[in-house]
């Protein structure tokens, strides 16, 4: 009798799940929108390098296109090998990535770059007097702050003298530079020069990019399985950037707030300046001409030539292969 009963409230029940399955749909709005997931992977905190992308999601715009996005990663996620495996379609990552990434037969491919101009920097004191990287590392020398094995270090080493300079891991902090008129260390412009400045020191930055090592940042990347299979939703995500960007451009306040509620590391003004500080790197006369996020191919053809030079490739890339033109 237990087992009796207990089928007929099973079969009841079930007969309840279908009715009001069939009760929700016929309340679902008409021509309601099916929505696609998609992830994207970031690979440090929300900050305002990944402004436009936490404004388009604050406004909905992913979701008027149709995407359910999903932002993941953070620090030292393995965002390359992440969009590679297919754990998310979308992936934060640097120009030189995507080069080397496809020197070792990986299927990774740009869609977006953020930063026309890369926002690497080093950053010394204004006391030292130097006019240019060239002029620094011609100088005195003293201790310079930086992670071994990047690329543009590497760069540094085949084309000015460091001899005087004592090369040493970078900390990760402002501390040691606030306290040694004769370090210089690498930044990010929308981080350490603001965090010094406001601790009462007088930094200096020297763009990366002056050296004539200048590769795409903050780069938006996918596999190119993925594109071919997917341009629909690629062309909408990349569509939903550029509008996200260009608000943020305009107004970065509710994304900051936004953002700053995830990170309470940074404060309001520092979410201010970083915006501002950023605005030229991004917003460029070729990101007006051709749209924000836009890339050229003589810009990845000379980034491959550099690589191979500096022996970060084995083989020549092809430059053309490293991005999609996304209408």
């Amino acid at each position: 009798m237990r087992r009796t009963l207990v089928r007929r409230i099973a079969a009841l029940a079930a007969l309840a799940a279908v009715a009001c399955g069939r009760d929700e749909k016929a309340a679902a709005p008409p021509g309601a929108r099916a929505m696609t997931p998609m992830r994207l992977a970031l690979n440090w905190k929300p900050e305002p390098e990944f402004g436009g992308i936490y404004e388009a999601k604050r406004s909905g715009r992913f979701a008027e296109h149709g995407l359910a996005l999903e932002l993941t990663g953070g620090p030292g996620a393995p965002v390359v090998q992440m969009v590679e495996a297919g754990k998310v379609e979308l992936g934060i990552a640097a120009a030189d990535e995507v080069v080397v990434a496809r020197d070792r037969g990986g299927d990774v491919v740009a869609v977006f770059a953020t930063y026309q101009t890369n926002p690497q920097g080093i950053m010394v004191h204004a006391s030292r007097g130097a006019a240019s990287l060239a002029e620094l590392f011609a100088g005195a020398g003293g201790t310079l702050a930086v992670e071994p094995g990047l690329a543009y270090v590497k760069w540094f080493e085949k084309h000015y003298d460091l001899s005087k300079w004592k090369v040493v891991p970078y900390s990760y902090s402002v501390g040691p530079f606030l306290t040694d008129p004769n370090l210089a260390q690498q930044v990010f412009v929308t981080a350490e020069p603001i965090a010094a400045k406001r601790r009462g020191a007088d930094p200096k930055v020297f763009l990366i990019a002056e050296s004539g090592f200048d590769p795409y940042a903050a780069v938006v990347i996918t596999t190119g399985a993925y594109w071919k299979a997917h341009p629909d939703q690629v062309g909408a995500a990349v569509a939903v950037l550029r509008a996200g960007w260009r608000a943020y451009l305009d107004d970065p306040s509710a994304a900051n707030a936004a953002m700053g509620a995830l990170n309470p590391e940074m404060d309001a003004e520092t979410f201010r300046q970083a915006a501002e500080a950023q605005k030229p790197l991004i917003d460029d006369d070729f990101a007006r001409q051709h749209g924000v996020g836009a890339m050229a191919l003589d810009r990845w053809a000379t980034l491959a030539k550099q690589l191979r030079e500096l022996g970060l490739v084995d083989h020549d890339v092809d430059p053309a292969s490293c991005f999609a033109t996304v209408p």
